[in-house]
């Protein structure tokens, strides 16, 4: 195992700028041109370590971005860069919508669909709670995705925030709702629809409490024990044929009775203690993805107030979890062109997994060009859905050794 460092700078302290303030109106009246102002020194840099399994983290996985006309002129922040709006799910004005979410599947036409979410963006950041569950299609994996409207407009207008989707053991198409809704199921037999609700995801706290975050310890052997609600689901078929939820929590659910459970609570969060895992500020970690590809289980969680990802593998997705490495951060230049262009979006989140043959193929993230207070809509900034490359195969070659 190998130690990948990165470093973060660290800003002078709020004392130590008043001091040298003060010290310069002290000395400002007295002509010594030939002595140099004193300098107070920067604090030391932040050093991070984060372990790396195998060759290389999975940052260094990603591809550069598809060849594309990038744009000078689209919404955002200067920060993002020139950029392509074509690429994911977007409104190309920002007059209408924020969009949230975005998990993606392949049809049997060739074509895919994402599963996302959307809001006024008139109403600003803080007003996700609205969301609508919608879908989109695009011929291409990395768009344009064109907004086909709501996915179950008939069931409570058409709810749905922390959208996510994938096929079931029947071979039909489920789509999950958490956050908003307390765990909902609806499926189809159809990525085009209609869909209906089957039902809502149920647990068994025999052994463990969910609860709502890695930062909230979980109760044992209290099967009556008020469950956390329901966030930040990602729902995986395993190939063993049960059913695998990570929640916000970081817990593992294991259902083997179909998609709607009871999934047992497995345990308490498996980055509690677990090194490579900053074990501080523990209530900020949300939106796990879960898959199996490379004979391995593999979760990307973020700590969105650090804005840092972490990629862990684990062999049976229940136990022996670790750290294989740094998975992503806005500022390390991940997201880029064949020129050279870069995009730095200031946040990356609700990451999802595109699949094919059996590997990761891409990567999607709802991402937010302001921090989230800054859009309060009508402002020229909001959010959107990137489609970015990934060698999954690649990657699962070089773990394939892992012990």
């Amino acid at each position: 195992m190998t130690r990948q460092v990165f470093k973060r700078s660290s800003s002078m302290s709020s004392r130590s700028s008043m001091l040298a303030l003060a010290a310069a109106l002290v000395l400002a009246p007295v002509a010594l041109p030939a002595v140099a102002a004193a300098q107070v020194p920067a604090a030391p840099a932040a050093t991070e370590v984060v372990p790396t399994l195998g060759p290389k983290p999975f940052i260094g996985y990603f591809k550069p971005m598809p060849r594309a006309k990038l744009s000078t002129t689209a919404w955002g922040a200067a920060e993002v860069g020139p950029r392509d709006p074509r690429n994911g799910l977007e409104d190309l004005s920002m007059a209408r919508w924020n969009y949230w979410d975005g998990q993606i599947l392949k049809g049997p036409d060739g074509k895919y669909r994402m599963f996302a979410s959307r809001w006024d963006q008139a109403l600003g950041h803080k007003a996700w709670g609205r969301s609508l569950g919608v879908s989109a299609i695009s011929d291409s994996l990395f768009g344009p995705y064109r907004d086909r409207g709501l996915t179950w407009p008939d069931n409570q207008g058409g709810l749905g925030h922390n959208v996510t989707a994938l096929k079931l053991h029947d071979g039909r198409y489920a789509v999950v709702v958490s956050e908003t809704r307390g765990g909902d199921v609806f499926v189809s037999d159809s990525l085009d629809g209609p869909w209906t609700q089957l039902g809502t995801i149920s647990l068994d706290q025999s052994r463990f409490q969910l609860v709502k975050t890695p930062g909230d310890a979980a109760l044992r052997d209290t099967p009556t024990a008020t469950p956390a609600k329901p966030a930040n689901f990602s729902v995986l078929l395993r190939p063993d044929g049960a059913y695998q939820i990570v929640p916000r929590s970081g817990q593992i659910l294991i259902s083997r009775t179909g998609i709607l459970g009871p999934y047992t609570v497995m345990g308490d969060s498996v980055y509690r203690g677990l090194d490579g895992v900053p074990q501080r500020d523990m209530r900020a970690f949300e939106d796990p993805v879960l898959w199996f590809s490379g004979g391995l289980y593999h979760i990307v969680v973020n700590q969105w107030r650090e804005r840092r990802a972490y990629h862990l593998v684990s062999r049976d997705g229940i136990t022996g979890w670790r750290v294989q490495g740094l998975a992503y951060e806005p500022g390390a230049d991940f997201i880029r062109y064949a020129d050279g262009t870069k995009n730095n979006w200031n946040k990356l989140e609700r990451p999802g997994v595109v699949m094919e043959n059996g590997h990761v193929v891409a990567m999607t993230f709802a991402v937010v060009d302001t921090p989230k207070d800054d859009q309060t809509g009508n402002n020229g900034h909001g959010s959107k859905i990137i489609v970015v490359p990934f060698d999954g195969a690649a990657m699962d070659r070089d773990l394939a050794g892992l012990p």
